[in-house]
């Protein structure tokens, strides 16, 4: 991945409600989410979503379809996955590392 792409992604990934679509649509796995159900689940207006959407597709972070009337969004996870690899292409100096597991927040 060139740096100006991992720049864009990770710009569009540093906005608390980018970055809470792109783990639902993470979640929701290669089937992806209608736009609608997305909305509902995480109490956004049409339009606010539709904003943050295009700011993850123009990022290349998610794509969409068309399935009858609904429009579907899934997470491009090679692309997902082509940032992490860049983001930990010389982690720990070439050695081989195991990042330590992540502790759940509890609210």
């Amino acid at each position: 991945m060139e740096t100006k792409r991992a720049i864009e992604a990770l710009g569009a990934l540093a906005q608390e409600t980018r970055l809470n679509v792109f783990r639902l649509l993470v979640q929701a796995g290669p089937a992806g989410m209608a736009a609608g159900k997305i909305g509902e689940a995480l109490d956004l207006p049409p339009a606010t979503l539709s904003f943050h959407l295009s700011g993850l597709a123009r990022a290349g972070l998610v794509t969409s379809r068309q399935e009858g009337r609904f429009v579907i969004y899934s997470a491009d996870f090679e692309v997902m996955n082509r940032l992490l690899a860049y983001l930990t292409e010389d982690c720990c100096g070439g050695r081989a590392c195991v990042p330590a597991p992540r502790q759940r927040q509890h609210a």
